[in-house]
């Protein structure tokens, strides 16, 4: 991942500023030995966007020989269930001359895993779990969308519920 972000960073003539979540995320900012074929991110604000990226990280893909697709903006569909106040837990996992990246902090990685709800993300919601240094971010946040009524909030909640059970917590 960091030999194509490195790459990628070769192939871009202006700023660019990427946020990591997923499986990524676990392997770049918390040294998890986890398998992804691909890098979920979205564009931070100010710089240039994942689709401006898109001719580049072809151009990489080709040259490491790894999918086409190895850089994957669909992630974003997803961060409206982010808390407003996430940039304050990123985590830089690299810093290029024009492409800087950061990873999503462990609660914000949690709230992500809690509505995905999938039963292959438990062992990384156990992680993080442990390593997130404040619990009562994923509560607030997975609470407000509940009371929101964003479509799988009740669901996320009886994930984290489950989550904290398991950890004694």
């Amino acid at each position: 991942m960091r030999a194509a972000l490195a790459q990628l960073d070769e192939h871009i003539t202006a700023p660019a500023h990427l946020v990591v979540g997923g499986g990524a995320a676990m392997v770049l900012a918390y040294g998890y030995n986890l398998s992804t074929q691909d890098v979920d991110v979205f564009a931070a604000r100010g710089g240039l966007r994942v689709a401006d990226l898109h001719a580049a990280a072809l151009e990489v893909a080709d040259d490491l020989g790894i999918q086409p697709d190895w850089l994957n903006a669909h992630f974003e569909t997803f961060t409206h269930v982010l808390p407003a106040d996430y940039a304050s837990r990123l985590h830089l996992v690299f810093q290029g001359k024009w492409l800087r990246v950061d990873a999503l902090g462990a609660e914000d990685l949690l709230v992500m895993k809690c509505f995905a709800g999938r039963d292959k993300d438990r062992p990384h919601a156990r992680k993080l779990v442990r390593r997130a240094k404040d619990l009562g971010v994923v509560d607030r946040r997975i609470a407000e969308l509940v009371e929101r009524r964003i479509p799988g909030a009740d669901k996320a909640a009886d994930y984290f519920d489950d989550l904290r059970d398991e950890a004694g917590l």
